[in-house]
């Protein structure tokens, strides 16, 4: 198997992830979208480092794994101030959130 398969499905992962993020009003189904973003990044991130000249360094595992906390610790504080939103204005809307602007 080639890098070729790898990166058409991380790309179709990053488009998906992008319209969802782009196209919705419910703050989650944005954190959504941009989970699924960063896991098509994960996803280039392990097979470039597995198809690259050195793949015992264990150099694109370690990108990975950084990438999937950098993306835990943005779900949990994004979720969180959804959440604190919601119990404030009882909505996820988007437009809706814009008034907290000051």
């Amino acid at each position: 198997m080639t890098l070729t398969p790898y990166l058409i499905v991380a790309a179709l992962l990053f488009a998906i992830g992008l319209g969802i993020a782009l196209t919705r009003r419910n703050a989650i189904l944005v954190l959504i979208g941009i989970e699924l973003m960063l896991n098509a990044a994960n996803l280039n991130l392990i097979a470039f480092w597995r198809f690259g000249p050195h793949p015992e360094l264990m150099t694109g595992m370690l990108f990975a794994l950084f990438s999937i906390a950098v993306a835990a610790a943005e779900a949990s504080v994004g979720l969180g101030l959804v959440i604190a939103w919601y119990r404030h204005s009882k909505t996820t809307d988007l437009d809706e959130m814009a008034r907290m602007k000051g």
